[in-house]
Order: C-alpha cells, then structure tokens, then sequence
C-alpha cells in the first residue's frame, strides 16, 4: 500500500459518459490505466446534469433524458505519478474533455479497516 500524506496535487477529468477508449467506456478505460500504472486511486463520479464547452445541457430527467451524461474522474497523487498521468491523458482524451489540477492537502488516506 502507498502512503499519501502533506501536500498533493487533484487532477480532475470531466468527460461525457458517452466518450469512448478503443470501444471501452473512457471512464472505465481511463480508471484500468490509472491502477496498472500504480497510483493511489481514483474516484469516477457520474453527475446527472451539466453542460460544458458547446452549452448543451446534458441532463438525467425523464423528460429529456440525455445519452451522455458527465462524468468527473478524481485523482489524487504525488508530481511523480502526475508527471506520469499527462502523457497518458494527451494519449487518452478527445477535445471535448476538461482536466485541472489543483494543489491539496491529505489529511488521511489508507485501505478501510476490517470488520470484525
């Protein structure tokens, strides 16, 4: 297990549910890459409305249901494993996706504790 702990760097990734990695969901494809590479984690996050660059609202009401919801994908790691991650996203991404990074602090971070 890795250690996090002090000042980070969040990389955020927002997509749309409907971008795709050689037919592979691109959250799922993005999420498989992250682990085989070694970082700590990473979070994906389905929101149920938004809009982005071309202001079309993307949304999950009944009434308009929408095909590509977005997604945000969280990443938090040190500069080596970003260092790591931005060729991987050129590599990865479309036009249409968004990516900011952010320094953070790590308050606490390990695996769950076992029940008893």
């Amino acid at each position: 297990m890795r250690v996090l702990d002090g000042e980070k760097t969040l990389i955020r990734i927002f997509l749309g549910d409907s971008d795709k990695w050689h037919h592979v969901p691109l959250d799922r494809a993005l999420l498989e890459r992250l682990r085989r590479e070694g970082f700590a984690g990473a979070t994906v996050i389905r929101g149920v409305a938004g809009f982005g660059a071309a202001s079309v609202i993307h949304t999950a009401h009944v009434l308009d249901l929408s095909s590509d919801l977005p997604v945000v994908i969280e990443v938090v790691d040190d500069a080596e494993h970003v260092d790591k991650l931005l060729p991987v996203l050129d590599e990865m991404l479309s036009g249409s996706a968004l990516v900011t990074i952010e320094k953070v602090r790590v308050l606490r971070y390990g695996p769950a504790k076992a029940s008893k």
